[in-house]
């Protein structure tokens, strides 16, 4: 018998499908782990920049640059 002529033995086969599954879950656990890390920085800048009272910008008529007022 060829080696050509041979089917890939089932055991491997589902190794390899058992395997592929693994690493697939692997990464969806890990994209979905950097998406809330990421979401949970973002929402803590929004929140910093909201609690502080940001002073408005007026231009001083005398020199022409802008200052808190």
């Amino acid at each position: 018998m060829n080696d050509k002529d041979r089917p890939m033995p089932p055991l491997i086969a589902f190794a390899g499908a058992l395997g592929g599954l693994a690493v697939v879950r692997w990464a969806y656990k890990t994209a979905v782990r950097i998406n809330r890390e990421l979401e949970e920085a973002r929402l803590a800048r929004v929140a910093e920049t909201q609690t502080g009272d940001i002073p408005t910008l007026r231009r001083d008529p005398v020199t022409g640059a802008y200052r808190p007022g």
